[in-house]
Parts: C-alpha cells; sequence; structure tokens
C-alpha cells in the first residue's frame, strides 16, 4: 500500500455503501469535515459519548456519490464524519471543540499531503444553537493562539449526509500496523486530539 494518502487507500474488497443507522432514543447526531475521514473518524470514536462514527461525504451536488466520485473532485462533497453521542455524557461545545484539535482548521482546502475542496474543514450544524457555539469556539481558539494562522473552517447548514463504503469504516484501527499514511498522517492527528481533550476520552484511551 502506498504512503500517500487517502485516495491511495482504497481496497477492492467489501465495496458495498454502508448502511446510515438511525439515532436511537436519546441519541444526538453531529457532522464535521476535517481532512481525510479515516483519522477524524477515530478521533470521534475515541470519545466519552460517542456510540458511532459513520465515515462518508457532505456538501456537494453529486447524489449517492462513492468514494471514486469523490476523489475526482468534481462533486463538491468533503470527506465528513456522522457522529451519534449522547449529549448526556459529552455535549455538542466539547465535541466541536475536539473537532477543532483532530486537524488543522487553518488549512484551506488541504490537510496535509491532501490537497483538494474534498479535504476542507466543514461543520455542518443543525440548528442555531450549533451555529452560535461553532462561532464561539472559532472565536475563542483564534484568540488563545493555539494556532498560527485564522481558523478556515466553512460553518453551513447540515443537507444531506451519504456514507461512504464498508471498507472506509473503522479503517484507522483495522490498517493502523499495515499503512504507512496511516501512521505518518493520521496517528498524529488523532495523537493530538488525545492530548488536548484527555478529560473528554473513553478510559481505554486516556493512558494511550
Amino acid at each position: 500500500m502506498t504512503f500517500f494518502g487517502c485516495a491511495n487507500g482504497q481496497s477492492k474488497s467489501d465495496m458495498a455503501m454502508a448502511k446510515l443507522p438511525a439515532p436511537k432514543a436519546g441519541e444526538a447526531v453531529a457532522n464535521f469535515a476535517g481532512g481525510c475521514f479515516w483519522a477524524m473518524s477515530e478521533s470521534m470514536s475515541e470519545l466519552r459519548g460517542v456510540n458511532t462514527v459513520i465515515s462518508g461525504f457532505e456538501g456537494g451536488t453529486t447524489k449517492n456519490p462513492t468514494y471514486e466520485d469523490v476523489c475526482t473532485k468534481t462533486t463538491g462533497h468533503a470527506e465528513t464524519v456522522q457522529v451519534y453521542y449522547d449529549p448526556k455524557v459529552i455535549s455538542y461545545e466539547k465535541l466541536a471543540e475536539a473537532f477543532f484539535y483532530a486537524h488543522n482548521p487553518t488549512e484551506l482546502n488541504y490537510q496535509g499531503p491532501d490537497e483538494g475542496t474534498d479535504y476542507r474543514s466543514v461543520v455542518f450544524y443543525r440548528t442555531p444553537e450549533e451555529k452560535a457555539t461553532i462561532l464561539n469556539l472559532i472565536k475563542t481558539i483564534n484568540a488563545s493562539k493555539h494556532y498560527n494562522a485564522p481558523i478556515v473552517t466553512q460553518v453551513v447548514p447540515f443537507t444531506v449526509f451519504y456514507a461512504a463504503e464498508n471498507y472506509h469504516q473503522g479503517y484507522y484501527k483495522l490498517h493502523l500496523n499495515d499503512n504507512g499514511y496511516l501512521r505518518s498522517v493520521s496517528q498524529p492527528k488523532v495523537e493530538k486530539m488525545r492530548a488536548m481533550e484527555k478529560a473528554q476520552l473513553k478510559p481505554e484511551f486516556q493512558k494511550m
């Protein structure tokens, strides 16, 4: 498997599109895009209160896109994760805060070696309260000077999310030991999120 990026991790097996679960009673749903969804999916799944994370696509015009479609950079979609979480355990604000530390939100239309609008940073909000939360977080993080440049994350209304193929789901856990891209590009993002959000991690990840 080659090193260069999410687009080169494609497998020939299990190409069926993943099924998108309906939220369970008491669950809330949030959608974030921040570079290759392999790292973002893992980062979100390690947080207390997060039950399920689905990798997929959002923000474009092509209906029911495949991964190959999105890789052409003509669909308008960004690699996105849909997060199912318990708001009694983790707030939307803490979930969004972890998102901002799980990638570099100051990079416009790229993340490290991954270039193009499909890797852009986006928050897809569902309510005015969520939008206000994101805008306040951006203001706070910018003021903290955590990053050397201002955040360029798009803040746009949720429209429709399409699940990616089955082989993308949980890809980080399955292939960390045999994929150089994951170790060199994705793992540092996950480790940074762990360091910044240690109090929000599930117990098994707090010692990693």
